[in-house]
């Protein structure tokens, strides 16, 4: 165990599994998660969302903790949720062995009004890592009607429609609610998105599960949310890296439900860089590289490759050392 839980002390989470069939074993071999599940597709680093909750070291739910706690959140989650003690946002490590299906998520309005009150879903995605000639889609390539989407499904020819980007480690994109998408096979993907569990396929290779069974498509769904105008292929923002000593820092994303910060942590021989967390807002700090150790008055917790610390609102003094590449995450 790394964590002794005190008030406002950052701890680890451990991460839910999930098995889709288009999972491989990068979560496991390059994270060193240690999680028994094959295929292993995502590793839901921080969440407390139904489907997959986090839990700590000790194997209490980080929803727990939060009804506990819910100053834990800060300010802007609690006000997000309505006052109930979730997050509203949701991290994952994703590892497509396959390509993922050609999808779309619903926005807050559409999910809430038909969807049980769920939050819609858009999301970041940061590229870890990408087999030569990876691709991903992202949107349609030129303005298409229900029924060309319909019929480019029911004869296997919807692709001919969509956007398809090569990827590269480090690259960034933002998908908001209603971009048709897909993750391509070879792309190690760590995904920040609302807490959200929606997703509207259109399209599945007409694959089948271990029980010889088709995945459901959701063709209604999918049109009525669905952007079918034109999509410019995404291009990788201007990225500026801030330096102070013992640290780099750059913004990857800033939006209404959350704000993704990259850091590249290298304390050897250098003086080690502060942090603490303001009321608003918790953090999370998922550990994509190397390792290191964070430190406060009263605490110290070492962290590794594929950790994910949960950082209270309204923290003490920390410190940071070692050498690795960490996304902060906070809304």
């Amino acid at each position: 165990m790394r964590t002794i839980m005190k008030e406002k002390t950052p701890f680890v989470l451990k991460p839910a599994a999930q098995d889709y069939l288009w999972g491989g074993t990068k979560l496991n071999d390059d994270f060193n998660l240690n999680i028994d599940i094959n295929p292993f597709a995502e590793a839901w680093v921080c969440s407390t969302h139904p489907d997959g909750p986090s839990t700590l070291e000790d194997g209490r739910p980080l929803t727990e903790i939060l009804r506990e706690h819910p100053e834990y959140l800060g300010t802007h989650p609690l006000e997000t949720m309505g006052g109930k003690p979730e997050l509203p946002i949701l991290i994952k490590l994703i590892d497509a062995k396959q390509d993922l299906s050609v999808q779309v998520h619903p926005d807050d309005e559409y999910a809430f009004a038909n969807e049980n009150g769920s939050l819609g879903k858009t999301e970041m995605w940061y590229v870890l890592d990408a087999k030569p000639g990876a691709k991903l889609v992202y949107g349609f390539s030129h303005d298409v009607t229900e029924a060309q989407v319909r019929r480019g499904i029911e004869t296997g020819k919807i692709e001919k429609h969509l956007n398809h980007v090569e990827i590269f480690k480090n690259d960034l994109f933002y998908i908001e609610a209603g971009t048709v998408h897909a993750i391509g096979a070879g792309a190690l993907i760590a995904e920040i998105q609302e807490s959200s569990n929606l997703t509207y396929r259109f399209y599945d290779y007409n694959r089948v599960d271990k029980d010889g069974k088709k995945r459901p498509l959701h063709i209604d769904k999918a049109l009525k949310v669905a952007n079918l105008k034109a999509s410019s292929k995404p291009r990788q923002p201007m990225r500026v890296l801030k330096y102070e000593n013992g640290r780099a820092s750059e913004l990857l994303t800033r939006c209404k439900y959350f704000q993704v910060e990259r850091w590249l942590l290298n304390t050897e021989g250098r003086q080690m860089p502060g942090f603490r967390t303001e009321e608003n807002s918790f953090h999370a700090l998922i550990v994509i590289d190397g390792c290191g150790v964070l430190y406060g008055d009263d605490f110290s917790l070492n962290f590794f490759k594929g950790d994910c610390i949960f950082i209270p609102a309204s923290s003490e003094n920390m410190k940071l050392h070692g050498k690795a590449q960490i996304l902060n995450v906070s809304c």
